[in-house]
């Protein structure tokens, strides 16, 4: 069992912080990918062993269903697993053995190297997720079915909110849905040409990952130059709750781990549907079944990176129907980061899956509750879904921009209070009692705005007075004034035209270029 205490958060005083802001290093700034978290721990260290041990004696008794899969059993079964009726049973011995080989940290690399991430337990950081098939129209306030053009969008609005640190892909481009090689190499170049972050693609068949490789190859100009730099994670769910194997997937993951490419795995069992109603033991069956995961890669390649996603989601057990914006999503979620954490793993955790089917006052309440919950317990990589409506069914480019701000709060939530000798502030309260009786032109406050502050993009914070003068906008109308400046405005050109060409003869591009200029008509 690779077990570790929780990292300390460092010191971060006032000093060396002179003329710092906005535009400082990220070092200096008031939030930053990374922000130190973990204190929040729902559960005891006797819970979490016991989760642990019944977790083990699942694998090793019930194990994983459809496992007649050959290059699962060619790893596997030379490990000391068993087949039995079609089941993989893992040693306990062998989960422990896993368990203790596999990465801790890894980088998450930016295509541009300015925004590479190095993840670790405890540290938080922030991304784009869900593969949703609609966009919520903010003019019509229906739902739409998502394109490739939206997908390009949402990289471009990605690229300039600063508290979304990685894009995953948040949506499909539903035009090229039947046909996964098309939809994979579009979805792919739209990232590419979009933002300059790290990213991560949803990979339907592992027949598509070698010409991934290569288009970002020829992307970067250089033969392997992918694999250096490996800028993109490719995602998916090799498990089907309970307890048993979705091939496709698997195929993807096991594929990865042959290439000493980051297993981006999403485990998604429902409790009282596909898990468990009770919540341990719905904290049981997914970490059984992320651990299966878990232990397949590194029997393929000991000390693999794995992004651990333990995604236990609940049920409304009035309807059975997924609850993405629930207090027990909330409590759950906590609780798998503080086990991942435990076991100095690299926790991906879903937050942020309203159930509210617009941006209004249950959106904000749900995404802000869970999100806050996730962070706080410390896990290293969250899809809050900025944007995401409806119980993970549409996206509004709106919502992304709200949600950034909320992001950004709680990273302010999760950096907490320096205590320092400066920080004291004596001197300040002395001079300022003795002096001009107030704090808002003392050097400290001056210096500190912008260090130790955080201020929202679209967040309404007039005056009531000023409000009822104005528009009386709600923060859901601001947002789109904004998503309309920065998608009308930022059209940047990432990929160089001669690589374009390139592109575009080797892969079936479809975004237009006329889409990907400014003066399109679209925002």
């Amino acid at each position: 069992m690779n077990q570790t205490a929780p990292t300390a958060a460092p010191r971060r005083g006032r000093e060396g912080r002179e003329g710092r802001g906005a535009s400082a290093a990220p070092a200096a700034r008031v939030v930053r990918p990374g922000m130190a978290s973990g204190k929040y721990k729902p559960l005891s260290d006797d819970d979490m062993r016991r989760i642990h041990d019944t977790a083990l004696d699942v694998l090793e008794n019930i194990g994983m269903g459809d496992s007649n899969h050959e290059r699962l059993l060619h790893y596997a079964l030379p490990k000391g697993c068993k087949l039995e009726n079609g089941r993989l049973k893992f040693p306990r011995a062998l989960i422990e053995d896993m368990l203790a080989v596999n990465a801790t940290s890894s980088v998450a690399y930016g295509i541009d190297p300015r925004y590479d991430l190095e993840l670790k337990p405890n540290r938080v950081h922030y991304g784009t997720s869900g593969e949703a098939v609609t966009i919520l129209d903010y003019d019509t306030q229906h739902y739409r079915p998502s394109t490739l053009v939206d997908l390009y969008d949402a990289a471009r609005l990605v690229d300039q909110l600063e508290h979304i640190h990685m894009f995953g892909q948040p949506f499909i481009a539903s035009e090229h849905s039947d046909n996964s090689f098309t939809h994979d190499m579009n979805t792919a170049y739209a990232a590419i040409s979009g933002t300059r972050k790290s990213i991560s693609l949803g990979v339907a068949e592992v027949r598509n990952i070698d010409p991934l490789i290569k288009l970002f190859d020829t992307f970067v100009g250089e033969v392997g130059g992918f694999l250096k730099r490996p800028f993109c994670a490719f995602g998916g769910c090799p498990v089907i709750s309970p307890l048993r194997w979705g091939y496709d997937n698997l195929d993807v993951m096991i594929r990865m781990a042959e290439l000493g490419l980051t297993a981006d795995i999403a485990i998604a069992a429902q409790a009282g549907a596909t898990a468990p109603a009770a919540l341990a033991g719905a904290l049981v069956q997914t970490f059984a079944e992320t651990l299966a995961c878990l232990a397949v890669v590194n029997m393929i390649k000991p000390g693999s990176t794995i992004h651990f996603g333990m995604w236990p989601f609940i049920s409304d057990l009035r309807t059975g129907s997924f609850t993405g914006g629930s207090g027990e999503e909330a409590l759950i979620t906590a609780c798998t980061t503080q086990m991942c954490n435990f076991y100095n793993l690299i926790a991906s955790v879903p937050s942020g899956m309203t159930d509210s089917k617009t941006v209004d006052a249950q959106y904000g309440s749900e995404k802000a509750m869970t999100t806050l919950a996730a962070s706080l317990a410390g896990a290293t990589f969250i899809s809050p879904y900025p944007g995401m409506v409806g119980s993970l069914l549409g996206q509004s480019f709106e919502g992304m921009v709200v949600d950034n701000d909320m992001l950004g709060s709680i990273l302010r939530v999760v950096r907490g209070v320096e205590v320092n000798d400066t920080t004291l502030s004596y001197g300040v309260i002395h001079d300022t009692v003795f002096g001009a009786g107030h704090f808002l032109g003392n050097p400290q406050t001056l210096e500190l705005m912008k260090t130790e502050y955080i201020y929202p993009q679209v967040a309404d914070r007039r005056t009531a007075g000023a409000w009822e003068e104005g528009s009386k906008e709600t923060v859901y109308e601001l947002a789109r004034v904004k998503v309309k400046q920065m998608l009308g405005s930022h059209y940047p050109v990432y990929v160089e035209p001669a690589t374009d060409a390139r592109l575009r003869e080797l892969f079936p591009i479809t975004l237009k270029p006329d889409d990907m200029k400014a003066g399109n008509g679209r925002w």
